[in-house]
């Protein structure tokens, strides 16, 4: 095996490493070889003929002392390791980082939420919806946004994050139908964050958490994975409403750093839209009878 240290080299390295390692022989057309292969997928030197680069070079930019690739060394890349197009963004994005030094080390971004944005989640409903971090901090919420994840209000506000929900709330594994690929998800943004912004406090601090915590989130971390999921349909198996599919979209907020607004959808008629207008009512009127001060429509501190 590969028994170098994880910490050591450029994210750019530690990202074509793991790639490398999904990537079979028999996939590209090379021969398995006999005897145990010392490592899983490719070896640097079947990569780096692959993509008609020196085995040399390939060694020195997955150990980080190269941090210059070109724009054709980094394409040659992608499509030896069969990249798609959003691992082939990424794999860029590592290129641009790696060849440049951080001018000052990273702070953690604001959670201030403008007061517009609170009035168009107020707006929606019954719809739920709420706005989330880059790195999936709730920040602001409707009603029904926070109560369809089934008990994530009992968690103190600053504590609610849907990474740290879904691998360590113990209500996330029955409340999402599929909740194999709610996991995945969450941990390709976090890791496409880490690939431009490895060191941010906010990041660091959620991804150690959850490392420590969590033997799924560690094994997918290790993946390098960055396909994340904007739109489609999500079903919930809910406590208080029954089983309900929605549709959901995710919008990037303008002029925030990285926050996101997540709204989930139904056709007004259908059996969902009934379930959302009834989650939305019972969330109101637990937040009432709290007596916690708290508006109808909720932010972080």
């Amino acid at each position: 095996m590969d028994r170098e240290q994880h910490s050591s080299g450029t994210e750019l390295g530690r990202y074509l490493r793991a790639r490398r390692a999904q990537v079979t022989p028999e996939e590209v057309g090379l021969p398995p070889g006999t005897g145990p292969r010392r490592t899983p997928g490719l070896r640097r030197e079947e990569l780096a003929t692959l993509a008609g680069i020196s085995i040399d070079y390939f060694t020195r930019l997955e150990r980080g002392k190269e941090t210059h690739p070109s724009p054709s060394v980094v394409d040659s890349l992608a499509r030896a390791l069969r990249l798609e197009e959003p691992e082939h963004d990424h794999l860029r994005s590592l290129a641009a980082h790696a060849a440049r030094t951080p001018p000052e080390p990273p702070t953690t971004p604001s959670r201030s939420v403008r007061p517009g944005v609170k009035i168009l989640l107020e707006a929606m409903r019954p719809h739920p919806a709420h706005v989330v971090s880059r790195t999936g901090d709730v920040l602001a919420w409707n009603p029904g946004g926070l109560r369809l994840l089934a008990g994530m209000e009992d968690w103190p506000a600053r504590q609610r994050n849907i990474a740290r929900y879904v691998f360590l709330h113990p209500t996330a594994r029955d409340l999402f139908d599929d909740w194999g690929n709610q996991v995945r998800g969450c941990v390709a943004r976090l890791r496409a964050l880490a690939g431009t912004d490895p060191d941010a406090p906010d990041l660091t601090q959620l991804a150690g958490e959850l490392l420590l915590k969590s033997p799924e989130f560690a094994r997918l971390w290790e993946r390098y994975d960055v396909r994340g999921h904007a739109y489609g349909r999500k079903t919930f198996h809910h406590p208080d409403v029954g089983d309900l599919t929605l549709g959901y979209q995710s919008m990037q907020l303008e002029g925030t750093p990285g926050h996101r607004l997540v709204v989930y959808h139904a056709e007004p008629g259908s059996t969902e839209y009934d379930a959302m207008v009834l989650l939305d009512l019972m969330a109101s009127d637990s937040a009432h009878a709290s007596r916690t001060g708290a508006s109808r429509t909720g932010f972080a501190d």
